[in-house]
């Protein structure tokens, strides 16, 4: 059966080209110099990413290959202007990633509901010889083309947005753990890889709050070489903001497999271990309460360890507390990106420019990148016609 969710898709996106300008002569009775009259052109249509919090996958996406968007009109006489090119926008869900698939340069990321970002602007319609009277020219048999059409190959990779991110071996009770604590109802069997796809649910709190939760299928040692199911869902954990390890009681070293999980991630992101993390002792209901205190001197210091048991409720309360506590500290709030943080990012061979902000706590700093922009000074003459 194949699966719903899909976190990786290639596209291939092209904006339209500008309409040329018109160069045309008036010619009417009782007036045969009326002079130039052509129009201007139509820009083309643009290309936008838009986050849309309806979407929880790029499913919709996968058989779409191709996004075009509408060229302009050519401009016409008696100044006539051409029609502009209608814009495509791409709705993605929000923790999505895009990339140039040619060089695999990081194009933007879309990570909030209504965050708008130019894709590829449509090029600008070509001016008609009206634009160009003067008295000392006042018949101009030139017009201006149209500017072309840019075209970019792109890679969407969705990463979940979720504050707790479930870290651990198949068979460590994620999936159990998050139908406890939530509406979800990720698949739970007593074999390895019963989750092949990231599950979200939202954990109620006192006074009505809550927060996130996200169930990534199970990490094997060697997943950050390919092994298991891969590098596929890693990905995912790198935007959870607090991460939860899970080590079943009855595991014989829990230490040393808590370790491999954190040397998984440590290869796949270094910076992954910079997150605010967890450790929970899982299946406590296989255990009495004198083994219990016995495990807890043996396990990591620089760690905070919860001892549960999604089965029996034993210890949940006391893990939502500390997982709320965690998550509000002062050193674990992300930073949220606002629509001021991104203006314009395009790629640098498409002759624009490249204008970024990043916010560092209450400061920003803006960062500027000119490229050469080439004037339109090509134009389209006419000879032949008096």
């Amino acid at each position: 059966m194949e699966s719903n969710f899909v976190d990786y898709v290639k596209i291939c996106c092209r904006s339209g080209k500008g309409g040329r300008g018109s160069m045309h002569l008036r010619h009417v009775k009782y007036n045969p110099n009326g002079g130039p009259d052509g129009g201007d052109g139509g820009d083309g249509g643009s290309v936008f990413l838009r986050g849309n919090h309806n979407y929880w996958t790029l499913l919709h996406l996968k058989y779409q290959r191709h996004i075009f968007a509408q060229h302009g009109g050519n401009g016409g006489k008696d100044k006539c202007h051409g029609t502009k090119g209608k814009d495509e926008y791409i709705d993605v869900p929000c923790g999505t990633v895009v990339y140039n698939a040619e060089n695999g340069k990081f194009v933007c990321d879309i990570s909030y509901d209504g965050q708008v970002v130019c894709l590829l602007k449509g090029g600008r319609g070509g001016l008609g010889n009206f634009q160009f009277r003067s008295p000392t020219n006042q018949a101009p048999r030139y017009a201006q083309p149209g500017e072309p059409m840019q075209e970019m190959t792109v890679i969407m990779e969705l990463k979940l947005l979720a504050d707790v991110g479930l870290v651990g071996f198949p068979n460590a009770g994620k999936s159990t753990l998050l139908s406890s604590l939530s509406s979800a109802r990720p698949k739970i069997a007593n074999y390895p890889f019963t989750t092949l796809e990231p599950s979200l649910g939202i954990v109620g709190y006192h006074d009505k709050q809550s927060f996130v939760m996200a169930d990534i299928p199970g990490i094997i040692e060697g997943a950050s070489e390919g092994k298991g199911l891969g590098l596929r869902f890693l990905r995912h954990i790198e935007r959870n903001s607090l991460l939860l390890f899970m080590v079943p009681g009855d595991t014989d070293d829990i230490k040393h497999e808590y370790e491999v999980l954190l040397g998984e991630l440590r290869k796949f992101n270094p910076e992954m271990l910079d997150k605010h993390r967890v450790l929970a002792v899982t299946k406590c209901d296989l255990l009495d309460e004198e083994l219990i205190e016995m495990l807890r001197e043996t396990l990591p210091t620089d760690v905070q360890v919860v001892f549960i048991s999604a089965v029996t409720g034993y210890g949940l309360e006391e893990l939502k507390n500390v997982l709320w506590k965690e998550l509000n500290s002062e050193s674990n709030k992300l930073q949220t990106i606002t629509a001021e943080d991104t203006l314009v990012h395009r790629d640098k061979d498409m002759g624009s420019f490249q204008l970024e902000m990043e916010a560092e706590g209450e400061d920003a700093i803006l960062f500027v990148d000119e490229e050469e922009v080439e004037e339109l000074d090509d134009f389209e003459y006419d000879e032949e016609q008096p």
